[in-house]
């Protein structure tokens, strides 16, 4: 694996395209395979449309790509067999939520879920709802993100202007920094509190992170990176 590359930038440019994977056709008998026998285990898990990308061009402060529309089962197969297809990536936001005394507050993905385990920003893989006239929307899918995972709304956090972009050998995260008036260990409590009042939360913890030192094995390289460059800043 290399090392993750970080680029900052004040705009995206991300378009959905109409390109068919190929690697989705011609794999789509054990794709629909894999993803029964995953859902025997984890029967929430929902077959929906999502985005992936290609081609990501980083030019003075923007960033630009182009996606395209494939099913969930095809993108967890991509993941779990080692991301055949090399030209392929999940571009995806993350709300990188940061108390005022600067606790930056993450989340540990539920047992349910296809990333069970895992600690890291509210976030998702694009899906169709965050299309704006064949534009991918980003902004719009942090904050719902943010919403859903977390029951925060645009009031309660104010959001940095620009994007720290973090690109990994299969993912690029464009993430934005939500900043909260709330210290950091209240606004894990709210948090928690909000969780508790979901039906179906998506996570199952919050985790404050004050320094390096609160780094674990759970966290996705990309998060770190993010978090490394972050505290050598402030």
């Amino acid at each position: 694996m290399t090392a993750p590359a970080i680029h900052r930038v004040a705009r995206l440019d991300l378009t959905r395209t109409d390109w068919r994977w190929p690697f989705a056709d011609e794999r789509r008998a054990d794709i629909d395979a894999y993803f029964a026998e995953q859902r025997a285990g984890k029967p929430q898990m929902f077959n929906g449309r999502v985005l992936l990308a290609r081609h990501p061009l980083f030019t003075g402060e923007g960033l630009s790509s182009d996606y395209f529309e494939t099913d969930f089962a095809s993108f967890l197969a991509w993941r779990d067999w080692g991301f055949p297809d090399r030209d392929v990536f999940n571009g995806f936001g993350m709300g990188a939520l940061r108390s005022a005394d600067g606790a930056f507050v993450l989340g540990e993905m539920g047992a349910h879920t296809a990333n069970a385990g895992r600690i890291y920003f509210a976030s998702g893989t694009p899906d169709l709802s965050d299309l704006r006239d064949g534009v991918v929307d980003v902004a719009g899918s942090v904050i719902r993100e943010v919403e859903e995972e977390l029951g925060l709304t645009e009031a309660d956090y104010l959001i940095a202007d620009d994007w720290c972009c973090v690109v990994t050998d299969h993912a690029l995260a464009m993430m934005r920094v939500l900043t909260s008036d709330l210290s950091g260990e209240a606004l894990r409590e709210k948090l928690k509190a909000n969780l508790a009042a979901q039906a179906e939360p998506e996570l199952s913890d919050i985790h404050l992170v004050r320094s390096p030192a609160d780094f674990t094995a759970t966290m996705p390289v990309f998060v770190t990176a993010f978090l490394q460059a972050q505290f050598a800043a402030m």
